[in-house]
């Protein structure tokens, strides 16, 4: 963390390796910065599933190739095939939204609700539903609040997200983890601890941003999204979703900013803006002090 002005130009093994016979060969050998970025491993029953990822290989290599490229057209790519997919991934026990529909009254008829579903989206016919508003406490007390989408938005947004996906884990660095796909914190950590091993280290930073979710700039993260997204039809939804609201107590109300904790928009929103934070202040010209791990 001694080096002024670069950029991170090395991922660290994620995860020690197991086998004490490979610890010696394997500890050492960091894998330098990819052009594109390391490919995760996909959580079984949680992501769309590599049947209905063919498709965006083509975007993926465009956002590979030219970091200055804005799609235009990326809604077709949400089809019945990804919405479905959509569906088997959302966790079966999640709580229901506003309208109280479950992930199991949703499949008893899945194939004409997702067809309704599809036919609405690309009509210009689907209308967002607040979250549902509910508080847990926080580890240093206080409460957070989370906003419960319903079934059908939680199903959409998992297939936008796949889409959005194919463009931003392209632009996204090494060592940034938050809410990506194939990573955790836990892999964020192991990182950090086998750097502290095997470079020369002054210090360590921990930083949070305060009420980070709660305060996001809508506007702000729109502008975010138009550097790569030029899919008006796009932007008008996550535009919806933002300003969808929350009903808590049977009252809905709107807020000018902030987005709901609990939900796959508020993750998008936030790798969006730490993907731009981290190619600002991560790249050889930002003048950043130090290595990072986001």
């Amino acid at each position: 963390m001694n080096e002024q002005g670069k950029s991170d130009s090395l991922v660290v093994p994620a995860k020690l390796p197991n086998k004490a016979a490979r610890a010696a060969a394997e500890a050492v050998e960091g894998r330098g910065l990819a052009e594109g970025n390391m490919d995760g491993v996909t959580r079984p029953g949680r992501r769309a599933g590599n049947g209905v990822q063919n498709a965006l290989d083509r975007v993926r290599e465009v956002a590979r190739r030219d970091k200055g490229a804005r799609f235009t057209a990326l809604l077709h790519h949400v089809d019945l095939d990804r919405l479905r997919a959509a569906y088997w991934a959302t966790r079966k026990e999640a709580a229901a939204g506003v309208d109280g529909v479950t992930w199991e009254a949703y499949g008893r008829e899945l194939e004409e609700n997702l067809q309704d579903l599809h036919r609405r989206l690309h009509s210009g016919g689907y209308q967002a539903r607040p979250s549902r508003r509910v508080y847990i406490p926080k580890a240093g007390g206080g409460l957070r609040p989370l906003g419960i989408a319903s079934l059908e938005d939680k199903v959409l947004q998992r297939a936008v997200v796949e889409v959005l996906n194919a463009v931003y884990e392209e632009d996204f660095l090494g060592f940034s983890y938050g809410f990506r796909p194939g990573r955790s914190p836990h892999q964020a950590l192991d990182a950090l601890s086998v750097g502290l091993w095997q470079k020369k280290v002054n210090w360590v930073l921990d930083a949070d941003i305060r009420d980070f979710f709660t305060s996001l700039d809508h506007g702000w993260v729109e502008r975010f999204l138009g550097h790569r997204v030029a899919d008006r039809r796009v932007l008008r939804l996550v535009s919806r979703w933002l300003g969808a609201g929350a009903i808590e107590n049977g009252n809905w109300s709107q807020d000018a900013e902030g987005s709901p904790q609990g939900g796959h928009r508020y993750r998008r929103c936030s790798r969006t803006s730490t993907c731009t934070m981290s190619l600002t202040c991560g790249s050889s010209g930002g003048g950043v002090i130090g290595r990072a791990v986001m």
